[in-house]
């Protein structure tokens, strides 16, 4: 069994994209690939959660009312 890691971030925490984030299939209205947050972008973590195979954090952020994407630690950084 993997060991559960415990999340850096929290709900309620401003944070920004670290990198361009893109749709990798999640958002069937988008192209697949289609930039969907450009890194820089603001938000705000409205629901952590554990991806169940790895047991690594999943952080579901809120960048400006426009789209919540799921995110990894690597991808965000504490406003």
């Amino acid at each position: 069994m993997i060991d559960l890691i415990e999340p850096k971030y929290q709900w309620g925490q401003r944070v920004r994209a670290n990198i361009d984030l893109f749709n990798d299939g999640s958002y069937p209205d988008q192209p697949e690939d289609a930039l969907l947050i450009a890194a820089g972008a603001a938000g705000e973590i409205v629901q952590v959660g554990t991806h169940t195979e790895t047991n690594i954090p999943v952080y579901m952020v809120e960048f400006g009312g426009k789209h919540v994407v799921g995110c990894l630690e690597e991808e965000i950084v504490p406003e």
